[in-house]
């Protein structure tokens, strides 16, 4: 299993939905000095993302250098306009594998860029499940009466040069596949000379740890080359190192495995695990496909709960009050196997107590936990549509070439 690197000293920030996200954002935006990356699945033009929007164009316009990167599938589409001002300005913005027709055919081109990552001048970066996106708007179901429950980190320390050093990389592969695609083999030449050069940008601008400040946090990434399953790793070993309490709560949780049987072998051993999942319906082989883990897992003792107080889109965990996560990877294969993701985890007791608490004020007060003799008697109909979103979401991967 693979190590997971802890750095210590990192100041780390909890935020709760896109108002707190987006305004400490914006804040950092607005007074970076010489560089500004950002990736995320979706990048909506409401009143979140123009505000987002409008201080990148800031940023740029008094020579910040501002590099954006959307997803095809999450972002199909730039509005003109914004396309527009956004070129005025000089940000700089690649869309991730956008769809095309023939795209369905080519089962690489299902990967996505799932991980929401932002860092300001080396310094200061933000990670989470948290798309550019208002927490009262979904792109399927229109405005929301309840807002999205999501999280996100801030963090200062070595770990935001972590971030800009692992962004900086994805940007010049997309922009190296851009020129090739292009047949600009002169510009193509130069960006690989360039990958060659050390950074102009010094990764050291967090500026030296305060000794005996700050925590343990490490930025764990998943991709399609090194880190294959980093991240479910650092989710089993937290969770086989459990011993009192294990907490979790994920928008899609079709967990393989691996994954399943350390849930169980944490329940059997009298470990307490909370899983707070998705109470309401959105999409077809999420919803029905998770139904099919809850009995083997209610049989070990795992207690699972839906949230009904809106659409659930977080993706955390607490272990012991001690160990936490946050960050974009849901505990389902698209996550696990197919997309592009990024968790922050951190070993520290008050910042584990204080998203436990977060988590456990929704499980309490917004959620209805699944009750096992009602999930054992649900009717022929209900079992077959479980198992067809399971079947389906098999079937892909085996298209893929995954084993799950």
């Amino acid at each position: 299993m693979a190590y997971t690197h802890f750095s210590q000293h990192q100041q780390v920030r909890l935020l709760q939905g896109a108002g707190e996200l987006f305004a400490a954002a914006v804040a950092e935006v607005d007074a970076s000095r010489y560089e500004v990356r950002l990736e995320t699945y979706i990048f909506n033009f409401d009143s979140q993302g123009e505000r987002l929007a409008c201080a990148l164009v800031r940023a740029a316009e008094r020579g910040v250098a501002v590099y954006l990167v959307v997803d095809g599938v999450g972002t199909p589409t730039m509005p003109p306009s914004w396309v527009q001002r956004f070129g005025a300005a000089g940000v700089q913005w690649h869309r991730y594998s956008p769809v095309r027709y023939w795209s369905v055919l080519v089962p690489g081109r299902w990967r996505r860029l799932h991980r929401k990552l932002c860092v300001v001048d080396a310094a200061v970066a933000f990670c989470g499940g948290i798309n550019v996106i208002d927490d009262f708007t979904d792109l399927h179901y229109g405005s929301l009466q309840s807002p999205r429950l999501d999280f996100a980190v801030q963090v200062r320390g070595v770990l935001a040069a972590e971030v800009r050093r692992t962004m900086e990389q994805f940007w010049a592969r997309l922009d190296l596949a851009h020129q090739v695609e292009r047949h600009h083999w002169k510009q193509a030449r130069q960006l690989l000379a360039q990958a060659s050069v050390h950074p102009a940008i010094d990764d050291q601008a967090a500026g030296p740890p305060t000794p005996g400040d700050g925590v343990w946090a490490a930025l764990v990434l998943r991709d399609n080359l090194r880190h294959r399953s980093r991240i479910e790793q650092a989710y089993r070993k937290a969770i086989a190192d459990a011993r009192s309490e294990v907490l979790i709560a994920s928008a899609y949780f079709v967990p393989g495995r691996k994954l399943r049987h350390a849930l169980v072998h944490a329940a059997q051993r009298g470990v307490r695990v909370q899983v707070l999942l998705q109470g309401r319906y959105e999409y077809f082989m999420q919803y029905h496909g998770a139904r099919t883990v809850y009995g083997v897992l209610m049989d070990a003792g795992v207690e699972i709960y839906e949230y009904t107080g809106g659409f659930l889109h977080a993706k955390v965990a607490v272990v012991d009050q001690r160990w936490a996560t946050v960050g974009s990877s849901n505990l389902d294969p698209l996550s696990l196997l197919l997309a592009r993701e990024a968790n922050v985890m951190v070993r520290d007791g008050p910042f584990a107590m204080l998203l436990r608490q977060r988590v456990l004020d929704a499980l309490q007060s917004q959620a209805v936990r699944v009750d096992q003799g009602s999930y054992a008697r649900r009717g022929s109909w209900q079992r077959s549509l479980d198992m067809l979103a399971l079947g389906c979401m098999r079937v892909l991967l085996f298209l893929f070439g995954s084993r799950y």
